[in-house]
């Protein structure tokens, strides 16, 4: 299990909802969550072999940016 960070350029609740779905369909990701409350606006995918390329990308087709920005490796399923 990888938990993976991000920064991203979604800073509402209404930008949540529009990329809910293109991360729900995500190969590989349990779970994902942001923290809007944060500066950067924060990511957080895990899950087992997760692309950051993919994750990405999935933002940007939905007109969101998102910059990886670290990976952990660990043994749980907690962000």
């Amino acid at each position: 299990m990888e938990i993976l960070k991000f920064k991203t350029n979604v800073a509402t609740q209404a930008d949540v909802t529009s990329v809910t779905p293109a991360l729900d369909q995500l190969e590989k990701v349990e779970n994902w969550r942001f923290d809007t409350e944060t500066e950067n606006n924060i990511l957080s995918v895990s899950g087992s072999g997760v692309d950051p390329q993919k994750v990405e990308n999935a933002l940007s087709e939905v007109g969101f940016n998102a910059e990886l920005i670290r990976v952990l490796g660990i043994g749980g399923e907690a962000l």
